[in-house]
């Protein structure tokens, strides 16, 4: 229990003095934002701090803090590690500097924000990427709440009839205004989601007397057989199993919703950096419980095997968790928390390929009969996705999730060492870049869903690690032989030039 709450405090206190040092560097200023400047009633709509924080919140929520968490809780409590710098040196940075850019180019999408630090190819690569992503992100969203669903309620109420239920939803969120959905339920099912995470590490440690915490070890618990055979290495499965409660390439899809939305750039640590340190401290709650949970679920020393046994992070062991943490009545209700979370995110998923697909052609937001005919194809696709084995799309959407960050964070650094007089402030996104391009490519290598190099043991693991830190070292070259090969180059001026809407 004692690490869990330094691992909390640090979560705490870090947002308040890393996030600060990062505002500082970045410098808002006082210009006025999208929604001030370019008010259109649809996406661009001026709204409060509070409630842009907590649509920003449900926006990059989703299923990962929770599954993702639980997921990675199968190695133990060496994923505290990873939850907490991950969050605060990654994740964080990742989610304000997607944001702020964003704000700054006029509440662009993440491929034109990309496509304008990093070139015209990484511009198409992007869009085309970030949307295939949404689409998948927004199917396990969808997916996912539906099982939860199917569980609460009475037979014939099966996943498929709850996915079309949610699928109409989406349409709605997707095409109407954000004001007029998104804007007004959003707040509460935040606070919703708050209180379910909090209620479930309150009930952990009161039951911690029969089902303890365990503390901090670099240990690698991940169960596998007697012989030690059938154990994930944490490198690098584990960076990309917890994704979202750490860092996610999704968020910087959805952080582009909430830039069309804020009124002053002074905003932006409270709402971007904000968010992401909130959603870390729910990817924390829930590995610690999930550790406490299965650890000693049976009553022996079995260790994790009751988590791997039940799949890992998935509808089955949350609703496991909340029913006998929670009792009768909690149980549902922290459910429903769970259940809102992910279709509050696959919502926006579906609305950011849509904006995506708007910025990349230069299509008119306000005209509804585009709107429509460009969202109805995209639900299509992702319910005809939703039929495709549900561990095999989170799989590569873990994975194209985290490679999506590594270009986010490289558009960042980039974005710093062109608009500062200091370049050094870059390496605020270049560290944390080079350790995801390492991560993802590693992860790439080894693998089954990819090249699947794993099954050639500790050969194909030692060829994943290379390939890995090769991938990133040139990563890393590349960066500083065009950030700082002129030093005299004009650098923009801080205040922005912005990608005008056509």
């Amino acid at each position: 229990m004692i690490t869990f709450f330094i691992a909390l405090t640090i979560l705490v206190v870090g947002y308040f003095v890393y996030g600060s040092f990062v505002e500082r560097i970045f410098k808002p200023s006082d210009k006025p934002t999208p929604a001030i400047a370019n008010p259109d009633g649809v996406d661009y709509v001026p709204i409060s701090t509070a409630k842009a924080f907590l649509i920003q919140l449900l926006n990059i929520a989703g299923l990962g803090p929770i599954f993702g968490a639980i997921s990675g809780a199968m190695w133990g409590p060496s994923v505290y590690i990873w939850i907490v710098v991950g969050t605060l040196f990654a994740g964080a940075v990742h989610d304000f500097l997607s944001g702020m850019i964003s704000v700054r180019n006029d509440g662009a999408s993440i491929s034109e924000v990309t496509g304008k630090y990093l070139g015209s190819v990484m511009h198409n690569v992007m869009s085309i990427f970030s949307v295939v992503l949404l689409v998948l992100i927004g199917v396990v969203f969808m997916v996912g709440p539906a099982g939860l669903l199917a569980r609460l309620t009475p037979q014939y109420l099966d996943v498929k009839i709850w996915t079309i239920i949610i699928l109409c939803y989406y349409f709605l969120a997707t095409l109407l205004p954000i004001d007029k959905i998104i804007g007004k339920i959003y707040p509460i099912f935040g606070l919703l989601f708050i209180l379910m995470a909090f209620g479930i590490i309150i009930s952990t440690i009161i039951h911690s007397a029969e089902r303890p915490m365990m503390e901090f070890t670099f240990k690698n618990l991940y169960p596998g057989n007697i012989d030690g055979t059938g154990v994930k290495p944490i490198w690098p499965l584990m960076f990309i199993t917890v994704a979202c409660g750490a860092i996610s390439g999704f968020h910087a899809t959805q952080s582009p919703i909430i830039s069309r939305c804020i009124k002053s750039e002074k905003e932006g640590r409270r709402i971007f950096y904000g968010a992401m340190v909130v959603e870390g401290i729910i990817a924390l709650i829930w590995a610690s419980a999930a550790i406490a949970f299965f650890w000693n679920k049976d009553g022996s020393t079995s260790g994790l095997s009751a988590l791997k046994s039940i799949g890992g992070g998935n509808s089955n062991s949350v609703y496991d968790m909340c029913v006998a943490l929670l009792g009768k009545f909690g149980g549902p209700i922290a459910l429903l928390g769970v259940i809102v979370c992910p279709i509050t995110s696959g919502d926006t998923a579906f609305r950011s390929a849509r904006m995506t697909i708007f910025d990349r052609f230069n299509l008119d937001e306000k005209n509804l009969k585009i709107r429509i005919c460009a969202t109805i194809p995209i639900l299509l696709i992702g319910y005809g996705i939703s039929f495709i084995d549900y561990n095999f799309v989170w799989r590569y959407t873990s994975w194209s999730n985290q490679t999506l960050a590594m270009i986010v964070l490289w558009a960042g650094a980039v974005y710093l060492a062109t608009n500062y007089e200091n370049k050094n402030c870059c390496w605020i996104a270049a560290v944390p870049a080079t350790f995801m391009s390492a991560v993802s490519i590693t992860y790439l290598i080894y693998a089954p869903e990819c090249f699947n190099l794993g099954e050639k043991g500790a050969f194909g693991l030692t060829i994943s690690y290379v390939a890995g830190i090769i991938f990133a070292i040139v990563c890393l070259s590349i960066f500083l032989l065009t950030a700082y090969r002129n030093p005299k180059a004009s650098l923009k001026k801080q205040s922005g030039i912005l990608i005008g809407r056509k």
